[in-house]
């Protein structure tokens, strides 16, 4: 005859070692207690006094182990290695192992958000991780003159001097030179190939894989036909893309309580990825999040994570929203 064994019962939680049926926590699993014990009336309202509080002690107990596999599968993925043929890195710690390597060389990647969310903080992140890998890079400002943003970087801990020395980085003002060119009335007369080209003249300077526009609107000077701007930004697009070895970052600022990602309604069609930046209030919390709304030709699904901005590092990744912030 087999040895009984609580492992055996369907009133044994083996997480907890409990017995729901008597509400008694089993010290032996080999020696059920229901073998020595008599019930009485006491011990049966015992039971249906506690049985559904015994009952979500472990439920409480197998969702928490739940999310703890979650997070140990999430730390996992972060730990593959990174980098595969044809991928650039981000900069971002934790962003690269997502994407599977980082972004597709040659591609162009638009991030979008509010003003303060970090936008030109991932995008010097991107030129910075190049550069410390010996791959030039060129950033364009638009809204803010170039020796503020780099000045301004410093309060990071980034010090861009010695990369611009060494002529892996190179900061320019577009606006005002673009602006002059508008003021002139060129604007019915140039092409977006005129203004890819000027970008590219820069880029070839110091043989640059990799180009920051920030942010993308203001290169349109306020164009008065909108379906003239998104063709000419189509084609400013497709005019970067034809040379193949530059991955670029656009940048574009929501306005507060929008929902569109961009001004002309054109950038997020012609990006093959579209990150956006938000701080959010969650559960009680003013949490930063990354939203990964779009990767063309990586295997990623639209998700949201938690980020922080931290001193010497920059934008960090802590992990899924729905996995750092569900409820206890």
């Amino acid at each position: 005859m087999k040895k009984r064994s609580c492992k055996d019962c369907i009133y044994f939680m083996p997480g907890s070692n409990l017995c729901i049926k008597y509400g008694i926590r089993v010290t032996d699993v080999d020696k059920p207690p229901c073998e020595k014990m008599t019930v009485t009336n006491n011990s049966a309202v015992l039971r249906e006094e506690h049985i559904a509080e015994l009952i979500e002690v472990e439920a409480s107990r197998v969702q928490k182990e739940s999310k703890r596999r979650r997070r140990t599968r999430y730390v996992t993925q972060l730990e593959e290695p990174p980098i595969k043929y044809g991928q650039v890195s981000t900069g971002i710690d934790g962003l690269d192992k997502i994407l599977g390597g980082g972004f597709i060389k040659g591609r162009t990647y638009l991030v979008a958000g509010e003003t303060g969310t970090g936008k030109t903080i991932f995008s010097l992140q991107f030129l910075l991780a190049g550069a410390r890998n010996d791959e030039p890079g060129v950033y364009i400002s638009i809204d803010e003159p170039a020796h503020q943003v780099i000045q301004g970087v410093k309060n990071l801990g980034w010090d861009m001097e010695p990369f611009i020395k060494r002529r892996l980085l190179q900061f320019l003002d577009m606006k005002e030179q673009f602006t002059r060119m508008y003021l002139k009335g060129a604007r019915s007369k140039m092409e977006p190939k005129d203004v890819a080209n000027s970008i590219l003249d820069h880029v070839e300077k110091i043989d640059a894989t990799r180009l920051v526009i920030d942010p993308i609107a203001p290169l349109m000077y306020a164009p008065v036909d909108v379906l003239w701007a998104r063709e000419y930004l189509r084609e400013l697009i497709f005019t970067l893309e034809s040379k193949r070895t530059i991955t670029t970052v656009m940048t574009s600022e929501i306005p507060s309580g929008s929902s569109s990602l961009s001004r002309f309604g054109v950038e997020e069609f012609l990006a093959a990825g579209i990150i956006v930046l938000g701080i959010m209030e969650y559960q009680g919390r003013i949490v930063r999040i990354m939203y990964i709304r779009k990767m063309r030709w990586l295997p990623v699904q639209p998700s949201k994570y938690i980020f922080r901005i931290v001193p010497n590092r920059g934008i960090v990744l802590e992990g899924p929203l729905d996995l750092l912030y569900s409820e206890e």
